[in-house]
């Protein structure tokens, strides 16, 4: 597949429904300059909707709407995008979806069914429901249009002048990383950073695609998938991609000094590239230009909730 031109329709897609997140260059805490692309600025607080609305708008979208599996953030994306495209949504997640990202699908107006267990349950209910009814199911990570529409960040970073030699990126089910991988082809450096407690690529490189793990910390109602996606895997075998796995003290830490030195307020998945950085488990050479893309904003408990 040509991703790369994939990217690019996908952009022209999504332009007029998703913002230009910025970016910045700022030492969080750690002694050195960071570029840092504040993607959980994004519609919903997070990266997701980029991949929701490039599906919805490359595909015809039958009477019965659209159906989608989500840890949170990919279940309010999907109900946003259909909302703003009026379709209809059913969306279900997770009991560890958590109050905040559960009450963000409410708001949209989308069916929300809330399922006992992890992330494979509520797929498991979804590919229910689109049996049964014909609608169209919208996949978190493993679908070309969802990982065109994630690639689209990276186009719009390199359009702002990224500098880096070396992009870290956070890893749940593979989308957002599969797609900086498509457009980049090699270009840069990736690091795929992982809570420990969810090693989902990282054992896939070492197992083969199939490989399954448990998954768990503070992190997993967002980096929670159980395998990894296949065009993830394959994306990532090709490129000799680094992995590096953090442990949940590290993302925590990331989490605070993002708040604390730059105020910007993310969920553990949006602190869990930094923590990376925080915690040594990738230590840049001399000289080398490091990037961090921060990507979902959706903090359990609301801190602002009345």
């Amino acid at each position: 597949m040509d991703w790369r031109k994939e990217i690019e329709a996908a952009a022209a897609r999504i332009g007029p429904h998703v913002l230009q997140t910025p970016v910045i260059v700022a030492d969080p805490g750690l002694g050195l300059p960071v570029e840092l692309k504040l993607e959980h600025l994004q519609h919903t607080g997070s990266f997701k909707v980029r991949g929701a609305f490039n599906t919805l708008l490359s595909q015809p979208v039958p009477a019965a709407g659209v159906v989608a599996a989500s840890g949170g953030n990919h279940g309010a994306a999907v109900a946003h995008a259909a909302r703003a495209l009026g379709h209809r949504a059913q969306i279900f997640v997770p009991e560890i979806a958590g109050p905040a990202k559960i009450a963000l699908i409410r708001e949209t107006g989308a069916n929300l069914t809330v399922v006992p267990g992890a992330y494979q349950n509520a797929l498991e209910a979804a590919q229910a429901h689109e049996r049964q009814t014909g609608a169209m199911q919208v996949h978190a990570y493993d679908a070309p249009a969802t990982l065109a529409g994630q690639g689209t960040i990276l186009r719009e970073w390199e359009a702002q002048g990224l500098a880096a030699d070396t992009v870290l990126i956070a890893v749940g089910g593979g989308g957002l990383i599969g797609g900086a991988l498509g457009w980049l082809q090699g270009r840069r450096k990736v690091v795929a950073v992982e809570p420990e407690l969810a090693p989902t690529l990282n054992r896939a490189l070492v197992e083969g695609a199939d490989a399954e793990v448990e998954v768990g910390g503070v992190a997993a109602n967002a980096l929670g998938a159980r395998r990894i996606g296949r065009l993830c895997h394959g994306l990532a075998v090709e490129a000799g991609i680094v992995s590096v796995l953090v442990t949940d003290d590290a993302i925590l830490s990331a989490q605070r000094l993002l708040w604390r030195r730059l105020r910007q307020f993310v969920e553990p998945a949006g602190a869990t590239a930094l923590a990376a950085l925080v915690s040594g488990a990738y230590r840049p050479a001399p000289g080398e230009r490091v990037a961090v893309l921060v990507c979902g904003a959706n903090v359990a408990p609301d801190p602002l909730e009345s």
